[in-house]
């Protein structure tokens, strides 16, 4: 019974645990499926507002929208924005980084253009940030810091104009099934701002003077807080004003009542992340807003078009305009502030211009044409050209929202496609329906595009672009929202079968489903393709030929340069043929390892080869285990350094067992010797005959070790590998215990061991015994230093103001002993007494930092 009750608490312990673990497991996919969830809820929630409402309601509603009315949306639209700017120019104060306003203005501009209209903040309009203030010196801690100072402004304004809105709320406010009792709004928005005004009086008065934060974030003075609302309170009136123009309802309840709704509405559309808000945003508002249903939902319209996509397609195309300038006038991306940013944006600004070219096509073949063109063009142009303009003209639309990812990565492949396609597409948008303004916005992105062409000059094919998830999940949406516009103008149209095959002059409907049909099956088809297809091509083969080898060999004083036989690596030869640069691609990372292998003059043509033909393949450019002697050439690549260990390096003339020092080591030597251990050099030509016995070894120790042969940064047991190398064996009486194959390059600057195993019965000592034969046996064959390998982390400065790498790589290294035995491994090659070497990583600066180091860490780590 006691039996049961235990493993009954175990299990019931051990279930939530399995829970939490297949949580975090799966925690992206449940967030995405979550946010899917909400989104798909809030367009049903707008479909259920506009159930009564039908295109010919939106279409007169629109006409009594005055010039008025749009020109003073644009200009509130103009001071919101102008007021974001500010966000960060005070914010950069705070944190005590200050720089000029136009470099806030940039970075805040771009910043919110993106994240307002496709969401999650700090993956888009942070990411956009960060490339700006990458720019001009400040650090991703500092972006972070200013990016929350930046929400945390937009909250206090939130609050702060929202508390002022419930304290005069008009009594309107009382036919909203949500409010009840207006007095309690009252109450509510006296005590949020007794609240802030509290704060702020603190912050002046019994927190003066103290350097007080939280979680990091330092609080503002008091001068800093009252800008702040300020400044916020400018930006959500200006931003609200803009809507409550463009909504005839709005005047019904007052400003302040307004203001309450527009709050609760952008508060549910923040919490629920879904991008940019949409369809959430405008249920709500529609729901509360006691307007017509058509005139709410054209001014809504207006509203996301206004304030949403107008800046973002400024921002866009001013990015994209200022990089093709740059590269026709050939200024160096580190000229000034704006070269640097404008060569980091302008490729995600492109594509999304082009994306946007792909949206208006799928958008404007969903909806009605207009019927005195469509009579036009039947005088002039048979039925069957009309439809297939149609819908070619929407397959177009899918084409570049599909084409967009290849714009991003520079590729020229991609460029010409592109623009091709915007051709075509503004050629069927006056074949189908005589759409002029939307062949003029299409032409508007071609000439764009025309003039950044030198911008493109990578040349790998259009299928070489990176099969990114987002851009995908983001042409997906697109269609799904052409498709909810195309039933929501048709909704009063039943459905049948043969509206499939109904071919009119007057048959939107039917041209709708076929063109929405044509848009999934190529978006299905593309998608299916490249998960079977192998996008990556990187130059260089895979055989090394022999001369070549033994050309680099015969000069090279790495022992690790015989990495170059275990058959795994890709090489590029230099053009005398006497060195050679190893790498693999792993994801769109070359990792390169060690430094390039023969003559020294050869090195800097070799790595600006493969820097170039990384960079036209879109890949990102990683040096593992470089060396002192490199750094030079990898500063001029531009990359990133950072320490990544110690090598150790044992000088074999004066390496000696005497000493209290070595007092351990003589012990462990003795007793391996009385256990009957006797070393043996067997050199490459007799490794086969031992080979079975060899590989019974590696095959005991791996399965001891409980893990897989590790890859590219060490050798693996694979006969056509060992068989280049003499093998170190150590026997018992009877059997092979423990051997390690020799590392010896004919410079004889130093010697090495590759893969060293042994039996998990060997006796004690076993390895210590045979690691100071070697040194003894390598000083005897005039080899200058026997080379231990490295020690990862090992020597990093974890001081405060040492580079990030540096302090994570310190504490990983001091407190992450049952993760790898950073120390331990240290603590073992120390006892050798060896002279300490540091090596080095070298990646691109920034984000790609941290993808380059994942892909590495795979990459050693097994994979193919």
């Amino acid at each position: 019974m006691q039996v049961a009750i235990m493993d009954a608490r175990l299990n019931g312990g051990a279930l939530p645990r399995r829970i939490l673990a297949w949580l975090r497991a799966h925690r992206r996919a449940i967030i995405f499926a979550g946010i899917l969830v909400l989104a798909v809820l809030g367009f049903a929630m707008l479909r259920s507002a506009l159930h009564e409402v039908r295109l010919r309601d939106v279409r007169d509603a629109l006409q009594l929208v005055g010039r008025e009315q749009l020109a003073s949306a644009v200009l509130l639209t103009g001071a919101s924005y102008l007021a974001l700017t500010i966000y960060d120019f005070i914010a950069l104060r705070v944190i005590g980084r200050p720089l000029l306003w136009r470099t806030a203005a940039l970075a805040s501009f771009t910043g919110y253009a993106i994240s307002n209209s496709l969401g999650l903040s700090l993956l888009t309009g942070g990411s956009a940030r960060y490339r700006v203030y990458a720019a001009a010196g400040l650090e991703a801690g500092d972006v972070a810091r200013v990016t929350l100072l930046a929400s945390a402004t937009f909250w206090l304004g939130l609050f702060s104009v929202g508390g002022a809105a419930l304290l005069f709320a008009p009594p309107a406010l009382a036919s909203l099934p949500w409010v009840g009792n207006v007095a309690l709004l009252h109450y509510l928005g006296g005590a949020i701002l007794l609240g802030i005004a509290a704060l702020i009086v603190a912050r002046a008065t019994v927190l003066r003077g103290r350097e007080t934060s939280i979680a990091s974030l330092p609080l503002p003075p008091a001068s800093a807080l009252v800008a702040q609302l300020g400044v916020s309170a400018v930006d959500l009136v200006a931003a609200a004003g803009a809507l409550y123009l463009l909504i005839p309802g709005g005047p019904q309840l007052g400003f302040g009542g307004f203001f309450v709704i527009y709050a609760v509405a952008i508060v549910i559309a923040i919490v629920t992340h879904v991008p940019g808000g949409i369809g959430v945003f405008e249920a709500v508002m529609l729901a509360a807003i006691p307007a017509g249903r058509s005139e709410g939902f054209v001014g809504l319209l207006l509203y996301r078009l206004i304030y949403y996509l107008l800046p973002l397609s400024l921002a866009a195309a001013g990015i994209a305009v200022g990089e093709a300038y740059r590269v026709r006038h050939h200024l160096a991306p580190g000229f000034n502030l704006a070269g640097r940013v404008t060569r980091s944006l302008a490729p995600e600004a492109m594509a999304l211009l082009v994306f946007a070219g792909g949206l208006l096509l799928l958008v404007s073949g969903a909806l009605p044409a207009v019927h005195s063109r469509i009579h036009g063009l039947r005088a002039i142009l048979p039925l069957p050209f009309v439809e297939s303009s149609h819908f070619l003209a929407s397959l177009s639309g899918t084409a570049l929202l599909l084409v967009a990812p290849a714009l991003a990565a520079r590729l020229r492949s991609g460029f010409h496609a592109a623009r091709l396609i915007l051709i075509a597409g503004m050629v069927f948008s006056l074949l189908k329906g005589f759409d002029y303004e939307e062949a003029s916005l299409l032409l508007f992105v071609v000439a764009i595009l025309q003039y950044a062409q030198p911008a493109f000059y990578r040349r790998a094919g259009l299928l070489d672009a990176p099969f990114a998830r987002t851009w995908f999940a983001a042409a997906a949406i697109a269609v799904a929202l052409s498709m909810w516009a195309g039933f929501f103008a048709y909704k009063h149209i039943p459905y049948s079968n043969q509206l499939w095959w109904d071919f009119a002059w007057h048959g939107n409907a039917p041209r709708f489903l076929r063109s929405s049909a044509g848009a999934i099956v190529l978006l299905g088809a593309v998608a299916w393709w490249r998960l079977i297809w192998a996008p990556v091509r990187p130059k260089g083969g895979r055989r090394l030929p022999d001369e070549v080898r033994e050309r680099a060999f015969a000069v090279t004083s790495r022992a690790d340069s015989m990495l170059a036989l275990t058959g795994d690596k890709q090489f590029l030869i230099s053009v005398s043929g006497d060195a050679f640069i190893m790498y693999r691609v792993e994801g769109r990372t070359w990792t390169v390892m060690g430094d390039p292998v023969g003559s020294e003059a050869a090195w800097p043509e070799l790595v600006w080869r493969l820097r170039e033909e990384c960079d036209r393949s879109h890949g990102r450019l990683c040096f593992y285990q470089a060396s002192e002697e490199l750094l030079p050439l990898l500063v001029e690549l531009g990359l990133q350094v950072m320490k990544y260990g110690e090598e150790a390096l044992v000088d074999t003339a004066h390496f000696t067992l005497e000493g209290s020092a070595m007092r351990k080591m003589r012990n462990s030597i003795r007793r391996a010797e009385a256990a009957g251990l006797q070393i043996e050099i067997v050199p490459a030509a007799q490794v086969p005959a031992i080979g079975p016995e060899l590989k019974r070894v590696s095959d005991i120790w791996l399965a001891d070790k409980n893990g897989s042969e590790k890859r590219f940064s060490l050798g693996r047991f694979d006969p056509d590998y060992v068989r280049h190398f003499d093998m170190a064996v150590l026997r018992d009486e009877t059997r092979i215990v423990a051997f390690a194959n020799l590392w010896q390059p004919p410079s004889r600057t130093e010697l090495s061991i590759d893969l060293m195993r042994h039996l998990p019965d060997a006796p004690y000592g076993t390895m210590d015994y045979l690691i100071v034969r070697l040194i003894q046996w390598a000083g005897e064959q005039g080899y200058a230093a026997f080379n231990l390998g490295m020690a990862p982390l090992s020597g990093l400065n974890g001081k405060r103001l040492a580079p990030f790498w540096s302090r994570m790589g310190n504490a990983l290294f001091g407190r992450a002993e049952a993760l790898y035995g950073f120390a331990g491994l240290r603590s073992y090659k120390a006892k050798f007494q060896p002279v300490w070497v540091p090596r080095y990583i070298a990646t691109p600066s920034g984000l790609a930092s941290a993808r380059a180091l994942i892909d590495c860490v795979r990459l050693i780590g097994g994979g193919d």
